[in-house]
């Protein structure tokens, strides 16, 4: 086989075993109850775990009910609502700075298609995904965190660091319907099975499955 062709025999190894793992999709662990809400949550949780994003969330989305109150917010008083979140200086600017570009030019709603969306404060490809899946039921790309990077490349599905070359390969590897499922199952199981201070141990089930079948 040449490589190509060993990448996507790993890929679809790789996505069966997930569906094997996760008979169904786990929920998503950020907490919620509108769209601004997840979008709040979601430029949180960069560099910060979702149980550290909903014990903030929990206090800031009573503190901040709609979306105007982030329109109105005081930015060194939210910098503070957010601050053991990490990097809570930049979200707080890009969380104010996008909530009032939504409210003049959004009529308030989330915009569903991904140039909007990147063009947004805060907003790079990988929430942009997120987003779309999550509050669109559309899929443009392949979300990649950290977890999503760390596993691909354990996995042999690339070679790349960069986030957005490695969602060009896994897109190139998968069938456009698998994208979604596959980024969410890859995140789930970098957290249940192969956590990151284990990345050199091949003991994991996908590892071992990949070693039987064609080699790591």
């Amino acid at each position: 086989m040449t490589n190509s062709e060993v990448k996507k025999e790993r890929a679809k190894i790789v996505l069966k075993e997930l569906h094997r793992l996760y008979p169904q999709m786990p929920s998503v662990p950020l907490n919620y109850s509108n769209d601004w809400e997840f979008m709040v949550a979601v430029i949180l949780s960069a560099q910060c775990t979702d149980k550290k994003v909903n014990e903030v969330t929990q206090r800031l989305f009573i503190k901040y009910s709609s979306l105007d109150d982030y329109v109105k917010a005081d930015l060194s008083a939210f910098e503070q609502d957010i601050k053991s979140t990490g990097f809570y200086r930049n979200k707080a600017k890009n969380i104010l700075a996008s909530a009032r570009i939504i409210s003049q030019h959004y009529d308030g709603t989330i915009p569903d298609e991904m140039e909007a969306l990147v063009a947004l404060p805060g907003v790079g490809r990988k929430t942009a995904n997120v987003l779309l899946g999550v509050l669109h039921g559309k899929t443009e790309g392949i979300v990649v965190d950290t977890h999503i990077k760390r596993l691909s490349i354990k996995f042999g599905l690339t070679k790349n660091t960069d986030p957005e070359k490695i969602e060009k390969d896994l897109m190139e590897l998968l069938p456009k319907k698998d994208w979604w499922e596959f980024a969410n199952l890859l995140k789930f199981y970098g957290q249940d099975y192969s956590p990151a201070h284990k990345k050199e141990v091949h003991s994991d089930p996908i590892s071992q499955k990949l070693s039987q079948q064609i080699g790591l």
